[in-house]
């Protein structure tokens, strides 16, 4: 299984590129730019990344269909992937009616299928070719006016439900998915989309010599996405009745996240904490599961230094 950093948009833009040099410097294969409105944006971010790296590959995770017209996506990540000598990774993700709706005032229809049409069309402009097409969302009669470094980069889907996962695997070339992501899960979505599509997955992690320690830092976090994500196939395989998801997501609606309902067991199942020991053996049940890529979600209130160094440590013990 491949490791690599998720970076918190929470960061200051120089924060950020620091902590991707880093990750490349420790040995991390990917970093990932997180596009969570409205904090720092993903593409600036990652062109940054690009000028102060030279290994890792730089990952979008992830940018909509909404925000930007998939044109404007083409274009942008055509010129992120030439900036970084084809070492770019295009996320898309059908973002949430939160966003795009309560916040921005777009419309949320048919996120999957608008997600699904995107995808298709972005390839097509990413060939540099000429494109005739109209669909069911978006009509395009144009071409890049360069030629993009690579005519068939990467693009992985940020998608959680059922539908999502099989269609979005189908024509994806992998899937990105959710925090507390855990084996059963991984283990279902791999059911899914088979052997050949690269599964990633944003992952907790705190490594502590006091295994209670490094629990109880990440609680507040699995909480609030457990309110997050609420009655859900993420928090079913994990053992999540629906009478108690409910609860998390009441606490998380209402501004406090029941931290105290995060028992060990539950922590155990979404996300990966203990010594280094216990933290290895974390990552080798969603090896074991399916997951080729482990992103370590970037806490901005630790030093990303000390969070690259708790996942190696991890690896080691293993």
């Amino acid at each position: 299984m491949r490791l690599a950093f998720s970076i918190s948009g929470h960061r200051d833009s120089a924060g950020a590129v620091r902590a991707a040099v880093a990750a490349e410097r420790a040995g991390f294969d990917d970093v990932w730019l997180t596009e969570d409105y409205f904090e720092r944006g993903a593409f600036a971010l990652a062109g940054a990344v690009a000028a102060r790296t030279g290994k890792v590959r730089i990952g979008l995770g992830v940018v909509n269909p909404w925000t930007r017209h998939p044109a404007l996506t083409a274009m942008e990540f055509a010129t992120l992937d030439e900036l970084s000598g084809g070492r770019a990774v295009l996320g898309l993700g059908a973002s949430n009616a939160h966003w795009m709706s309560d916040r921005m005032g777009i419309p949320f229809d048919r996120p999957l299928a608008r997600t699904l049409e995107s995808v298709g069309l972005i390839r097509r402009l990413l060939t540099g070719e000429p494109v005739t097409f109209a669909g069911d969302f978006f009509t395009v009669d144009t071409r890049l006016s360069f030629a993009p470094v690579r005519r068939d980069p990467p693009i992985v889907l940020g998608v959680k439900g059922p539908r999502a996962i099989t269609e979005g695997g189908a024509v994806a070339d992998g899937l990105l998915l959710s925090i507390l992501a855990g084996p059963g899960y991984v283990r279902w979505v791999r059911s899914r989309v088979g052997a050949g599509a690269e599964v990633s997955a944003y992952v907790g992690l705190a490594v502590d010599d006091d295994p209670a320690r490094a629990r109880d830092r990440l609680r507040p976090m699995v909480a609030q996405f457990l309110g997050v994500h609420g009655d859900h196939l993420i928090t079913r395989t994990a053992g999540v009745p629906a009478d108690l998801a409910a609860h998390f997501r009441a606490g998380w609606l209402d501004g406090a996240p029941r931290a105290d309902l995060v028992t060990d067991d539950l922590l155990d199942e979404v996300a990966v904490a203990g010594d280094a020991a216990g933290a290895a053996r974390g990552l080798a049940r969603l090896a074991e599961a399916g997951l080729d890529v482990a992103v370590i979600r970037d806490d901005p209130a630790v030093d990303p230094e000390q969070t690259l160094a708790a996942a190696l440590s991890a690896v080691t013990a293993g």
